[in-house]
C-alpha cells in the first residue's frame, strides 16, 4: 500500500507502508545506527519520535524473544516499542539469526506502529541535518496538511508517559543505588546489578527525604523530550546534592543533573542519535566511542562554580559530561552502558559505584 511522509514544511515524500495499519505522528529524528535496532525501537528514548534509519538493512536479523531474567526484561530496553513510526529503506524479506523469533513487519504489528519503507532516507537525512528536526506524519493520504494538526512531543511531559508507577526493587549487592525512572533503559538496571549494586528503581516524581528511603547514590536515567519539563525530577536532585550523595545522570539524567545545578540546556538543531558519537576526555588526548540518543545539550558556559566540562563531541564541541571539581557528582550525554553499542565507557559506572 501507499504511503507518505508529510513534513512541516510541506515536504511531502512517498513510500510504502508496512507494519500495523495506522497514522503516526510525531518529531522525525535519524539515527546513523547500524545494528541494533531492537534495543533501539524499545528505548523510551524514542518516546514521540518516528526514527529515520540511515543504514539501509534494517530487520535483516528479525526480533529476539522478549523472556525475562531476574525481572529485567532481555535483548530489549523496555518492553514494548516506544518509537511513534520508522522510516527505512528496505525492508528486509526475510530474517536469518539463531535467536529471531519474529520479522520486523510482525513485530511493528504487535507493537500497533506504522513503518514506511522504500524512502530516500539518505535525503531526507540530508533535509533534517540541513533544516534541523522537523515535526512530521505517516499516513495513507498525500495531501498538504495544517501546521495544526502536528505533534510536537516536547511541548508534554514525555517522562510521565515512560516512567514507571511504582518503586521496583532488583537487588545486586550492599550498595543501594536510588534510579529515578525518567524512561530507564533495562541495560542501566542490568550493568548496575552486575557491578554489585541494589538498585531502587522509582517514579521521576518521587521524593527520596518524604518517603524516607535510605540509598548509597543516586542515578537519574535517561528518557525523553526536554529536559525543563520535569521541575519535580530537578527539585529532588537539587536536594540531594545539598545531601552532598553521590550521583550520575545518564542522557537525560545528566542534562536534569546540570538544571538542578543551576545550569542550563537548550535544543540542538538535530541532535546525536547513533552508536558512533566520537567524545574527548577534558584534559587529555583519549576519546572514546560512544551511545547515544539525544536532542538537547547542556550550555557548558552556564555551569556555575565548581562544575567543568568533562567530555565533549569531537563532531561539533557540545557537552557530553559535567563533573563537580570536589564532590561526588557526575553527568554524561552518552550512553556508558550502551546497548546497542561500544561498551568503551562501562568504566564511568564503576567510577560512580566507586563513590559509595
Amino acid at each position: 500500500m501507499k504511503g507518505f511522509l508529510i513534513l512541516e514544511d510541506k515536504t511531502i515524500i512517498k513510500g510504502k507502508l508496512f507494519g500495523y495499519s495506522k497514522k503516526a505522528a510525531g518529531e522525525v529524528v535519524f539515527t546513523t545506527g547500524m545494528v541494533g535496532y531492537p534495543q533501539t525501537l524499545t528505548d523510551p528514548s524514542f518516546k514521540g519520535q518516528i526514527i529515520v534509519f540511515t543504514f539501509p538493512l534494517i530487520g535483516n536479523y528479525g526480533i529476539p524473544s522478549s523472556s525475562y531474567q531476574n525481572k529485567l526484561i532481555k535483548n530489549f530496553q523496555s518492553g514494548k516499542i516506544q518509537a511513534e513510526g520508522i522510516v527505512i529503506s528496505c525492508k528486509s524479506q526475510s530474517s536469518s539469526h539463531w535467536q529471531a523469533k519474529l520479522c520486523l513487519e510482525d513485530w511493528l504489528k504487535k507493537n500497533k506502529i506504522p513503518g514506511l519503507f522504500e524512502i530516500d532516507t539518505r535525503m531526507l537525512t540530508k533535509k533534517l541535518r540541513q533544516k534541523g528536526t522537523m515535526l512530521g506524519r505517516i499516513t495513507n493520504h498525500k495531501t498538504k496538511q495544517k501546521k495544526e494538526i502536528f505533534f510536537d512531543p516536547n511541548r508534554e511531559n514525555l517522562v510521565e508517559k515512560v516512567s514507571c508507577r511504582q518503586s521496583l526493587f532488583f537487588p545486586g549487592g550492599k550498595k543501594k543505588v536510588l534510579l529515578l525512572d525518567c524512561g530507564v533503559k533495562q541495560d542501566i538496571i542490568r550493568s548496575l546489578q552486575e557491578l554489585k549494586a541494589t538498585v531502587i528503581q522509582t517514579p521521576w516524581n518521587f521524593d527520596p527525604f518524604v518517603n524516607n528511603l535510605k540509598f548509597d547514590g543516586l542515578v537519574i536515567s535517561n528518557g525523553p523530550g526536554d529536559p525543563q519539563k520535569v521541575k519535580k525530577t530537578i527539585a529532588t536532585v537539587r536536594k540531594i546534592i545539598i545531601k552532598n550523595k553521590p550521583i550520575l545522570g545518564i542522557c537525560l539524567g545528566h542534562q536534569i543533573l546540570a538544571l538542578a545545578a543551576g545550569g542550563q540546556t537548550y535544543k540542538l538543531k538535530y541532535g546525536h542519535r547513533s552508536q558512533n558519537q566520537p567524545c574527548l576526555l577534558t584534559g587529555t588526548n583519549k576519546a572514546f566511542i560512544t551511545s547515544q540518543n539525544h536532542g538537547f545539550a547542556v550550555k557548558s558556559s552556564s555551569l556555575p562554580k565548581n562544575w567543568k566540562e568533562w567530555f565533549v563531541n569531537l563532531n561539533d564541541q557540545t557537552c557530553e559530561g559535567i563533573i563537580h571539581n570536589k564532590k561526588p557528582f557526575a553527568g554524561v550525554q552518552f550512553h556508558p552502558e550502551a546497548c546497542p553499542g561500544p561498551t568503551d565507557t562501562k568504566f564511568i559506572l564503576e567510577k560512580f559505584l566507586s563513590w559509595l
